[in-house]
This record gives C-alpha cells, structure tokens and sequence, in this order.
C-alpha cells in the first residue's frame, strides 16, 4: 500500500518530508522513485496519467493536488474511485490574498496608474471610499467564505452569488440563475471563484458583462473556461468593463501573441493566485487516508454523479 504524488515536482520532496514526519507507516512515492505500480493505493495528482487503471490496477482514492477536479472526469476515473478535493488552509488563504490585491488594484485604479506611469503622466483621480464601492463574489465555498472575510475588514459593500442559497452574515446573497442579473447590477467589482462546470463555462459573457454597472472591474481566480476572451476584449473597448485582473486563461501558458499581455486594462498573473501548501495539505491528506483505512467515510469528496 502506497501513496503516489504526480503533481509540482517542486514541492514534492516538501510533501514527502511531511509524510515522512507524520506519517512513516504510509510508503510516499515520488515520480522518480522506484514505484511498483500494483502497490498504489492513493494517488495525488493534478493530471490524471494515461491508461489510469491499466497503470494503477489497485487505485482506490484520487486526491486532488488543487483545488479544482473538474479534470477528473468519470470516463478518466471511474465512479467507484472517489475523488478527493483539496480543502486545506494554505489554499484558502492565498485565494483571499490574492483577491484582495486585485480587488484594490481596480478600487483604487492602479492599472490606470501603471498606465500612466508608462506615459510619464501625472494625473490624480478621486478617490472613492470602500464602504460606497460594491464587491461581489461569484462562488460561496471554501474560497469564497475566506476572501468575503479578508474584504470585509476593508468596510466594501459585499455580495454573493452561488447556485444554491447561502446566508452569510452582513453579505447580501443571491442564488440560482433567477437572482443572477440581480446580484450583477450593483457589482461595481465582480469576483468570479466558480467551479468551473458545463452551467458555469462562458459564464464570464457578454451578456453578464451588460448587466454590469457601466465601468465596473472583473477579477478572474476561477477558471479560464469561465470567460469568454473576446467578450472581455469589446467589453473593455467599449467601456463597459474598465479593468480585469486575470490569473486563468483558456490556455495555458498564455500564447506569446495574445492580446492580453499588453493590454492597458488587464493585468495578467500566471495562474499563481493560489498554491497547494504541502507542509499543510499533507495533514489534510494523511488524515483522510487514516479515515479510509479505517473504514470511515473520506472528507471532501467530489459528487461526480450529476457529470457522469
């Protein structure tokens, strides 16, 4: 019985530090380490190997090493293996800094700044106070509860939508595709931290940009299947979107001739707005797995059925 990492070889000897600390009696292997295949038991991974179970006959649980599992689907990994999202603390954190830089970035009209300063031009804009600029935060899990909270301390006018009802105290909620346009026509700042789904896919529109407040700013920490580029491109031409903070994009890396890069109004990060911390993750990890062994349910697993 073993644990296979398949993941950031960066950050694969700090997991297995970790392991190794916490857990000895749990074999963790890296990709370069001799691995008898029929052994794996767990595997950790962001993309799924070719030919899964032919590799790993014995699989019985997939960890996520992000986030998100949209990638694993059922014709990949089979509905009998669960599938195990990552909720741990380092991610949740570095989500809700990583959106609060953006969000200031477009209250406080940075990108207009950094444009100005590549012109050499002095020009000074009003200030408009944080308790009369509205947020609003698409997407009301883990993420978003933790970047709710860090913005709160800034006085924002806060909302949130997500498909099913939430109640979060001092944020007023929406919910389900009847409250969209609701939640979005006083979203002077939109966070999208959806998971990406075939309902959610394109989301970030056209028409959702429309039924935005003229000028209003759009932070991308979601997917790069939310948006529509070309969408985002005539919105901003047309001033109807006044900046974007992008860290997704339909593919990554982003093409070298994408007009993206020097675009003014977009401000481009490389899918960096949250990373997987091992020395905290592989606690999340090596608990589960203890569950499993025991006979108990596993935490976080992801309800494919709806996909399958």
């Amino acid at each position: 019985m073993s644990v296979l990492y398949l993941a950031d070889p960066k950050r694969g000897p700090r997991w297995k530090s970790m392991f190794v600390a916490e857990a000895p009696d749990i074999p963790f292997l890296l990709a370069e380490d001799n691995v008898a295949q029929h052994d794996v038991r767990y595997l950790i991974t962001w993309e799924l190997p070719p030919n899964l179970l032919k590799r790993y006959p014995n699989l019985e649980v997939v960890f996520s090493a992000g986030a998100g599992t949209e990638q694993f689907t059922s014709d990949l990994v089979p509905l009998q293996i669960p599938v195990v999202r990552m909720v741990e603390p380092g991610i949740a954190s570095g989500m809700a800094e990583y959106v609060t830089f953006g969000v200031l970035m477009l209250h406080r009209d940075m990108l207009e700044y950094i444009a100005d300063q590549r012109r050499a031009t002095w020009s000074p804009r009003l200030i408009v106070p944080a308790p009369r600029r509205r947020v609003g935060i698409m997407g009301l899990g883990t993420l978003g509860l933790a970047t709710l909270e860090q913005l709160r301390t800034f006085g924002f006018q806060l909302s949130g939508w997500n498909r099913s009802a939430r109640f979060i105290e001092g944020v007023t909620t929406y919910a389900g595709n009847g409250e969209l346009e609701a939640f979005l026509a006083p979203c002077d700042i939109l966070v999208c931290l959806l998971p990406l789904t075939d309902e959610t896919r394109g989301i970030l529109s056209s028409r959702l940009f429309a039924a935005l407040p003229p000028g209003a700013g759009v932070v991308n920490a979601g997917r790069g299947g939310h948006l529509v580029e070309a969408d985002l491109l005539d919105a901003l031409e047309s001033g109807q979107i006044r900046g974007a903070v992008l860290d997704v994009f339909a593919t990554e890396p982003l093409p070298q001739d994408h007009p993206f890069w020097k675009h003014p109004q977009i401000l481009v990060t490389p899918h960096i707005a949250s990373m997987t911390q091992p020395e905290t993750a592989a606690k999340v990890v090596i608990a589960n797995i203890r569950r499993h062994q025991a006979g108990e349910p596993l935490i976080n697993v992801v309800d494919r059925s709806a996909n399958a």
